[in-house]
């Protein structure tokens, strides 16, 4: 179905550079057979090396000023690549282009509510600065959605095998690059969520490995030079970026909290105070860590009321 939807793009003029990572399910065999009907398809083997070493590889045999990503499970709407090279043609100022997606459930089966609310918020997420706003919160972009200069993409080195999410990996260091970002509007990708794929089953993509991403990437900008913290929030999202934080060596200063039972106690050693005293802890990074439906968006307009500053005083962790 993949390379169905591929090969019937209304923008013709594309190569598909497959890379059959040691499958074993017949899948070389169907590439194999695809390609020789069709001459666009582009088949490389390689033993079982892993996701990154397959998009490397793929990276480098590239020829076209623009990188489309895919999933052998997903598919895509007829006119996703010409609208993408159209709007990456047309607009210099965009790098990396994902679009909105469409999710679909194991033989149609309807998806999982947590993968639904998911989608749902990164749909939301169109222009660059609704983007890099959220960016710090899940990966804001569905990765086989995007198209993304080859050039930039090279720049980054590409893709790294850091024992977690690659994707959102890419996108952090493409934000610290100064890459710009944005999402076309319609629905180009079908994504296909099933109880085995690598986002439920491998540990690269487990909550730890993104809090760890995000970690290293506040290390390198917001944190750096010794900033310290104040969390908002002190339940099972705030204590875990507390642990993570001090593990790291950044000093969190306070906790920020609405339970009246928590506020004027002690948790890991910093005090819990109530949201009013928020507007007092200048020059601390603000961190919205809670998990719960809403919680951002009343963190974010409290932290406007207190003169906090959304992206300088205050970012969105969770």
């Amino acid at each position: 179905a993949c390379l169905a939807s591929l090969a019937g793009q209304t923008l013709s003029d594309h190569d598909v550079i497959a890379v059959d990572d040691g499958s074993r399910d017949g899948g070389a065999a169907t590439l194999d057979a695809r390609a020789r009907e069709d001459p666009r398809l582009v088949v490389l083997h390689a033993p079982p090396r892993g996701l990154v070493a397959a998009l490397q590889a793929a990276l480098v045999r590239a020829r076209a000023p623009i990188v489309a990503r895919m999933d052998a499970d997903d598919v895509s709407h007829p006119d996703r690549l010409r609208q993408q090279v159209e709007r990456l043609e047309r607009d210099r100022s965009v790098d990396v282009l994902g679009s909105r997606v469409r999710l679909a459930g194991p033989a149609g089966e309807p998806p999982g509510e947590g993968m639904k609310a998911y989608v749902e918020w990164q749909n939301a997420l169109v222009d660059h600065d609704a983007i890099a706003r959220d960016r710090f919160v899940e990966s804001p972009l569905v990765h086989p959605s995007v198209a993304m200069r080859t050039r930039a993409l090279a720049g980054l080195g590409g893709w790294r095998e850091t024992g977690g999410p690659e994707d959102y990996d890419l996108w952090l260091r493409a934000f610290d690059a100064g890459l710009r970002f944005a999402k076309l509007e319609e629905a180009l990708l079908e994504w296909r969520d099933s109880p085995g794929r690598l986002t439920r089953t491998d540990p690269r993509y487990a909550p730890q490995r993104f809090l760890e991403r995000k970690l290293e990437a506040l290390a390198r900008g917001p944190l750096a030079g010794g900033r310290g913290v104040v969390l908002w929030g002190a339940g099972p999202v705030g204590k875990a970026w507390s642990r993570a934080l001090r593990g790291a060596g950044h000093a969190v200063e306070a906790f920020v909290e609405v339970d009246p039972a928590r506020i004027g106690t002690t948790l890991h050693g910093a005090p819990v105070v109530a949201v009013e005293e928020a507007g007092r802890l200048r020059g601390a990074l603000h961190l919205a860590a809670v998990g719960q439906r809403g919680a951002r968006e009343r963190i974010r307009a409290e932290a406007a009321r207190l003169g906090l500053e959304d992206g300088r005083d205050l970012l969105a962790v969770a």
